[in-house]
């Protein structure tokens, strides 16, 4: 499968001990031992294709170019609760808590996950539910979208929407909680996407051709 090359992004497949292959965006590696994608492995039922990873990584920007090449409906769970409770989520954490605003997440999650052929960006704790990642895995193609720590913390810096964030050693919090989400997001994850800030519509134009490839 071709790919323009940047060497700023590489895509990773999983196999069947877990390793990960590395697909260069030159160039499209595979082994023997790589199982096809979980979706695959479900069969054709569900179509969606879910975005994970930490805040700032891009989710909503690549979802949302994604979902309009596809001609898919794009879905933010953040925006879905925000919606539906006429709320920002500063606002739902300072009122009901962090467990609260989570209780709201799996709800906007489950509805979400009942639908298909979307293309839905998740936010970046969701995945510390084990019905969320149930319900994600269950339902459609993972993408682990990622990105540098200096990386995150330049996006995020001045973003006032990121409770977690607000506190006097963002780094430190960022970093905690990374180590945390990390192992969640390659549990459920088909390919991860490591990007240094380069431009989406490279990374856009990559998934496309993975898509194409994989059926979805």
């Amino acid at each position: 499968m071709p790919f323009t090359h940047h060497p700023s992004h590489t895509i990773n497949h999983k196999s069947q001990t877990e390793n990960k292959s590395h697909l260069g965006i030159g160039q499209f590696h595979t082994k023997p031992d790589i199982l096809p994608p979980k979706q695959e492995l479900r069969g054709k039922m569900a179509q969606n294709i879910i975005f994970v990873g930490p805040m700032g990584a891009g989710k909503t920007t690549i979802g949302k170019a994604l979902a309009s090449q596809l001609g898919r409906t794009f879905y933010d769970s953040d925006r879905e609760i925000e919606e539906r409770t006429g709320a920002n989520i500063p606002l739902i954490f300072e009122l009901e808590g962090e467990e609260g605003f989570r209780r709201r997440e799996q709800t906007a999650i489950a509805e979400l996950m009942a639908k298909t052929d979307i293309v839905l960006a998740t936010g970046g704790g969701a995945v510390l539910d084990p019905e969320n990642r149930d319900h994600i895995t269950r339902q459609g193609f993972v993408i682990y979208l990622n990105a540098p720590l200096e990386q995150l913390l330049k996006r995020t810096a001045k973003d006032k929407s990121r409770p977690l964030l607000q506190t006097a050693d963002p780094r430190k919090k960022l970093q905690d909680i990374l180590t945390i989400r990390d192992p969640l997001y390659r549990e459920i994850a088909d390919v991860i996407i490591e990007t240094d800030g380069g431009p989406a519509r490279t990374v856009v134009k990559n998934l496309l051709a993975l898509i194409a490839e994989r059926g979805l």
